[in-house]
């Protein structure tokens, strides 16, 4: 990244702290809320998210910020990135995307089944 920002902690369901630049945190919608309520006093809580989990999230939103800020935004460095996030899911379930992202399944058994086929 560029220039660092205002750090953020924010704090996982085991407890865990995680320090990140505040670009970080803005790309998750859940902590860039709390940061615009200015809720981030004492850390932001993440009570659904374990720190195993978070720190993939974090790696994400990382690699992300850091695609941003490149002073090449070139077509070279959109291709890495989406190389770099079709990498970061290859292998996993839809369930585990959903565990790894904290994403909720709000599909119905049939419309289950039919992302399956």
């Amino acid at each position: 990244m560029s220039s660092m920002g205002r750090i953020i902690t924010l704090r996982s369901s085991d407890g865990e702290n995680f320090e990140v630049d505040e670009a970080v945190a803005l790309e998750s919608q859940t902590t860039k809320h709390m940061i615009e309520d200015d809720c981030v006093g004492n850390g932001i809580p993440l009570p659904n998210v374990t720190s195993k989990i978070f720190s993939k999230v974090i790696e994400y939103c990382k690699k992300h910020v850091e695609a941003a800020n490149s002073d090449d935004r070139s077509s070279s460095i959109d291709d890495e990135l989406k190389s770099w996030d079709a990498d970061f899911v290859k292998g996993k379930t839809p369930e585990e995307i959903r565990k790894t992202f904290n994403i909720k399944n709000d599909f119905t058994p049939e419309e289950e089944e039919e992302s399956s086929r």
